[in-house]
């Protein structure tokens, strides 16, 4: 009689959700996007800065130019039913990589369930980076001995589908 019984290390789970504003300039903006990410994740939002100075468009090294958040754990699940709500619940296959992530976009965050409109923030785009994993992937960002991942053990294109399909109930196109 044999048992046929799952690797637990084989197990893919939600790691974080990035939820991602780049304004290109800095002001006013910033804060405005702050307000907006904190309506959607109920998390606060930080802001990102230039990473050198581009004289042509304006920035300077070090200078806001956009805002993002991340979430984890249950707080994650829940966020992205209602990101992949406000697409229709439906992913781009291309959208996947090789290595757990899946990456989206959003036009405008009124989309999204439970987010109203305001006046004084108007409509805004947003970028969404999900990234899954795996028991073990500590190894890749532990501060002594950090290792790779290896090749059998990372989550590829179709097994990250499955796991949203299976998960969150969506349909792949």
């Amino acid at each position: 009689m044999s048992q046929t019984t799952e690797n637990p290390m084989r197990k893919i789970s939600l790691e974080k959700v990035v939820l991602n504003m780049g304004f290109g300039r800095s002001g006013d903006i910033i804060q405005v996007g702050r307000t907006a990410l904190e309506q959607i994740s109920g998390k606060n939002p930080t802001a990102r800065e230039a990473k050198e100075t581009q004289r042509d468009w304006g920035i300077r090294k070090g200078e806001p130019i956009g805002v993002a958040v991340t979430v984890r754990g249950e707080d994650a699940k829940a966020l992205l039913k209602r990101l992949l709500e406000a697409k229709g619940n439906q992913v781009k296959g291309k959208s996947f990589d090789n290595f757990g992530n899946y990456s989206f976009g959003i036009n405008e965050h009124i989309d999204i369930p439970g987010v109203k409109y305001d006046p004084k923030i108007g409509i805004l785009g947003l970028g969404i980076s999900v990234t899954l994993a795996r028991p073990g992937y500590g190894i890749r960002k532990r501060s002594k001995h950090k290792a790779n991942v290896g090749k059998h053990h990372v989550i590829k294109a179709e097994e990250a589908k499955d796991y949203l399909i299976k998960e969150f109930g969506v349909t792949v196109v």
